[in-house]
Formats: structure tokens, sequence, C-alpha cells
């Protein structure tokens, strides 16, 4: 079974959706330290003939020190306009606007206070209007006694996963192997950047395979006289459109 794990973002990069694609159930993992200036709350979207600019999820008490299940939205329906109408403006000529728009209304009509939640639904809501068939799994509730073994010293940790055989053992390192065991994974599939982090040879050593997904060079037309890359996957549904989109899924190797 192939497996992803992430931390919810609110609406993020296509990158994002190319991993949910390439495995057979994607966890949600909620239970992980806020990062204040990370894109948990925010992204990137294009100001019509200017450069990206941030949509923001108001917080309450942002922390590094809370987990991001333990996160609450600001009340209020106020940052929810800001955010719609900045969207409006800027993509409003933008050639799949009126399939796009009703998307994202739904996903910030969602009657909820908790930020993880918001973000879920945001991933969950572009992965259906893909067709992406990957399991999505939002309740992690069952990894809380994994959390709190994972809470204690080093050395402790050491004893309590006398199972997981590594060079250089990391937490962030050991909460994977033990998931993956959990779930009966065979494959661990990684955003790029985890190559600084994850070692095949470790993952070999437990008879998984890692593979982490690396996205082709793409562009595609926006309303900017030069590309950027690497936006909200608003950007990219805007103005490629839900068969477009569907295809730059694909634009990726596992390495």
């Amino acid at each position: 079974m192939k497996l992803a794990v992430m931390q919810p973002y609110f609406f993020p990069y296509l990158g994002y959706y190319q991993a949910i694609s390439a495995v057979d159930k994607y966890i949600l993992y909620d239970d992980l330290n806020y990062i204040k200036e990370g894109f948990v709350n925010k992204n990137r979207y294009l100001v019509v003939n200017g450069k990206p600019s941030f949509f923001i999820v108001p917080v309450k008490q942002k922390s590094s020190y809370k987990k991001i299940r333990e996160i609450e939205i600001i009340d209020g329906q106020k940052w929810k306009r800001v955010i719609l109408n900045s969207i409006f403006m800027n993509y409003k000529l933008a050639p799949y606007f009126k399939d796009v728009f009703p998307v994202i209304e739904n996903v910030l009509n969602t009657e909820t206070n908790l930020l993880t939640t918001l973000n879920a639904r945001s991933i969950m809501e572009v992965s259906r209007y893909l067709d992406i068939r990957t399991q999505i799994m939002t309740d992690v509730g069952e990894y809380r006694d994994l959390e709190e073994k994972l809470d204690s010293t080093d050395e402790e940790v050491g004893r309590l996963f006398p199972h997981i055989k590594l060079d250089y053992p990391e937490k962030k390192v050991i909460r994977v192997f033990e998931i993956c065991k959990r779930e009966n994974a065979d494959v661990f599939v990684n955003a790029i950047g985890g190559q600084s982090l994850y070692n095949k040879v470790d993952f070999a050593r437990h008879n998984i395979a890692l593979y982490f997904v690396k996205t082709d060079d793409f562009s595609y037309p926006q309303r900017s006289p030069v590309f950027f890359p690497n936006l909200s996957i608003i950007d990219v549904l805007m103005n490629c459109g839900k068969e477009k989109t569907k295809e730059l899924l694909g634009k990726y190797t596992l390495i």
C-alpha cells in the first residue's frame, strides 16, 4: 500500500495534490506543532498584472507550542469576505472563474472554528473536483498515543520503539515508520523537500520503499508577463480549468 502523510495546508499548491494522487492513502496529520510563518493558514495567489500576494485565514493565539489541531480561527465573516472579494477581483476575468469560484465559496462557507477542519475541507473539495480517488484520512486521533510516546526524552523514545533501527534517530522519522507499520504500508511517498530528512537506506532496512514527488517543469497562461510557479491550486484551476489541471497532476516523477 502506498502511503503519504502531510500536515493540512490551506488550498496548497499543485505538488501537494500530485502527492495525493500518487498514493492509495493520504493522511492529513494535524497532531504536529503549528508553524507561525508557514503555509498552514495562508497561501499565495496572483494579483492581476502584478506579483504573488498572500490570502490569510486569521487565527487566534498563534504559537509554535500548539498543535495544528488546536489552532482556532478568528470568529466572524469579515475575513471570509476579504478572501472571496480578493479572489473575485483578481480572477473574475480568468477563463475558468465561473467553474472554480463556487468550489472556493463552498470551502470558505464551512462552519467550523478549527483551522484544521477548514484546511482539510479545502484539500478534499479540490481533490473531489479533480476526480482524485485516493482515500484521504482526516481523523488521526488513533495516533494520539504515538505522539505521547514521542514527547518522551530521546533515550526513552529509543526504548519505546526498539523495532525501529536508525543510524541517526529523529522523532520525525520514527513517527513516519510507526505510521507506516500501523497502516501496513510498503511504499512511503513524500514531498521533494523530505530528501534532507528521510533516507532510502533506512526505509529499505524496514522493508519500505521511499519515493519523493518531483514536479516536472511546466507553465500555464497567467494574467502576468512573468510566470510564477507554486502558487495556490486556486491559480492553476482558474487559469487551466478542471481537465488541464488533471493533466498537470500527472506531470511528476517519483524519484
